[in-house]
């Protein structure tokens, strides 16, 4: 049978300079149109012959232009940012946005670098002065990248790139990200993490990994080249309007630091820019990503996710139910194992999953939202798929938090148990204040034993409160017996579990905070993350065997919508509009 039964011929609309091998993966399946350079009322009286666009960072889809777009199914950007791109309209639109925020990651690292190279050794003069016939060595005294120490501001992807990077030289890394990254990230680079007032003033190199949002604009200004040494270089090769160029400018001309490297610019392209003309400063004209290798992966990885977009299209089912490859997956906490052991007996004794679990895409992974469990059983279970209901507007939903009850296991053995955790501490509270004192100490947590005893549990100075958080909870997970509750009232809570001893009792995190964390690999706590969701699907009864079946991701999508169309046809599938939560398979 045919991969492509029924498919329409789409049309796809290349709007920028796209690496020949995405286009000849198009062409196998879609009508292509290459037309780069497009006035924007040219594009605006096209567009809607389209049902997907590809751009890089030349061409801007704004809404004017955007409301034209009727037939738009996809906007992919064949790189890392999305500035040039009005997501929120598009969303509303009902047009997806993807990119390749990966793809150009060790181009912009290496150009980073070159650039730093460049500033220290003076190779832009040294390479003008030798064409011109000269011989200035001794003019052209440098410094060594070793020893020196480059400060990372923002370490995604590039930045821990880059910090691999400089190592290799011998540089002292610091970085600032309002993240935390990973312990084994942190590790395995050799950064410290310090604040940003920290990095500026310690820094001999400062190299800017942060992206174009309203709140980064002018991030680098007056007074953060102020805390600079004079003898320290700026670099950016993330986004020009990260830093003030006026401030900037005017900094180099007062020597107040000794140089910049710069790749991008407020106003491209940046013809005669006063900066890019300064003697203090190396410039390139935006060309970070500019190397095969990035291009070409950048180009395949947004082309094959507007293939899955498109070739899912005519089939698409409206219960937002998609089949996700598991690697693509990722937890936003941690899970109990014997939670998981429990349901991959039911589910190697039955063979389908009752009901999906709730994702939503988030800095191009789909974070968990609700079905840890059952997607962590899946993944040790050697599954390689999973159905999920993906939900767009995070407005639809609420987030709360559980508590949890310990059971056999006496209070004094629960004090004891946090008394061995080095990274928290506690102490006592009136349990009629203890919000005040939650917010005043910084508490994680709070802890009531029997006749309302009552302790604030916060991470001990110097140590990461996520981290501190998760060995709270995995300890006493690993020592006594954890069920989650709604109620904060250890009396009310012990008419259900009678033989309870403790009571822990969590602040709500908030979404984007989950989100953020589970974007940089990193994970809350088992069990105290509560999401009401409205709108949900359940018993669904999905054949495991059936989904985990070697074949391409368009034929699955395909076989999932004509199931989910037979199981609405006969009633056989349950659908709350209400907000439900779930605990568990």
């Amino acid at each position: 049978m045919s991969n492509e039964t029924n498919l329409p011929k789409y049309r796809v609309l290349i709007a920028d300079k796209l690496h020949q091998a995405g286009i000849d993966m198009l062409k196998t399946s879609f009508d292509v149109d290459v037309k780069t350079g497009l006035a924007p009322d040219k594009l605006k009286s096209i567009i809607e012959n389209y049902h997907a666009v590809i751009v890089r960072s030349a061409t801007k889809l704004r809404e004017p232009i955007l409301e034209h777009a009727t037939n738009l199914k996809v906007i992919a950007r064949a790189g890392a940012g999305l500035d040039n791109i009005d997501v929120s309209f598009a969303k509303e639109m009902g047009i997806e946005v993807v990119n390749a925020p990966n793809a150009n990651s060790i181009a912009v690292a290496e150009l980073a670098l070159g650039l730093m190279l460049g500033l220290a050794r003076h190779l832009p003069k040294a390479d003008y002065t030798m064409k011109q016939g000269e011989w200035q060595k001794k003019a052209l005294m440098g410094i060594s990248l070793y020893g020196k120490t480059i400060g990372i501001v923002g370490f995604g992807k590039i930045g821990q790139e880059v910090a691999r990077r400089a190592k290799a030289f011998g540089m002292n890394l610091l970085a600032y990200d309002v993240i935390t990254p990973r312990s084994d990230i942190i590790k395995e680079t050799g950064v410290t993490m310090v604040d940003f007032e920290t990095l500026l003033k310690k820094s001999d190199f400062i190299s800017l990994h942060v992206p174009a949002l309203p709140e980064t604009k002018g991030f680098i200004s007056t007074d953060e080249l102020a805390m600079m040494k004079p003898t320290a270089y700026l670099i950016n090769t993330s986004r020009g309007v990260i830093i003030d160029e006026p401030a900037l400018l005017k900094a180099l001309n007062e020597n107040q630091i000794a140089g910049a490297g710069l790749d991008v610019y407020a106003a491209e392209p940046a013809i005669n820019n006063e900066l890019a003309l300064h003697p203090n400063v190396v410039a390139s004209p935006h060309i970070a990503a500019s190397t095969g290798q990035a291009q070409k992966l950048a180009a395949v990885t947004v082309v094959e996710q507007v293939i899955d977009i498109l070739m899912a299209g005519p089939e698409e089912n409206h219960l937002s139910l998609k089949v996700i490859q598991m690697e693509k997956i990722v937890p936003h906490e941690h899970t109990d194992p014997d939670r998981v052991k429990r349901l991959m007996k039911h589910l190697e004794r039955d063979g389908v999953m009752i009901n999906p679990p709730i994702v939503t895409e988030w800095e191009g992974v789909h974070v968990v939202l609700d079905g840890a469990t059952r997607t962590a059983t899946l993944k040790e279970m050697g599954i390689k798929y999973v159905v999920a209901q993906t939900i767009n507007n995070l407005d639809d939903i609420t987030l709360y938090a559980w508590n949890h009850v310990i059971q056999n296991l006496s209070a004094d053995d629960v004090l004891a148990l946090i008394d061995k955790i080095p990274s928290v501490n506690y102490r006592e509270a009136d349990l009629k204040l203890i919000h005040d004192a939650m917010v005043g100490r910084g508490g994680l947590c709070y802890l009531v034993l029997p006749d309302d005893v009552t302790y604030v549990i916060t991470a001990t100075p110097g140590h990461n409160r996520l981290d501190a958080i998760n060995e709270l909870v995995s300890a006493y997970i690993d020592a006594a017996n954890v069920e989650r509750i709604i109620t904060d009232n250890f009396e009310r809570a012990k008419l259900e579990y009678r033989n309870m001893t403790a009571l822990f009792v969590f602040a709500p995190f908030t979404i984007k905070q989950v989100l953020q964390i589970a974007s940089t690999g990193r994970i809350v706590p088992a069990g105290i993350t509560r999401f009401v969701v409205p709108g949900r699907v359940l018993r669904m009864n999905i054949d495991l065997k059936r989904l985990n079946k070697p074949e391409p991701l368009p034929l699955k999508s395909a076989w999932l919508n004509k199931i989910i169309g037979k199981l609405v046809d006969n009633y056989r599938i349950r659908y709350y509009k209400e907000p439900v939560y779930m605990l568990d398979e």
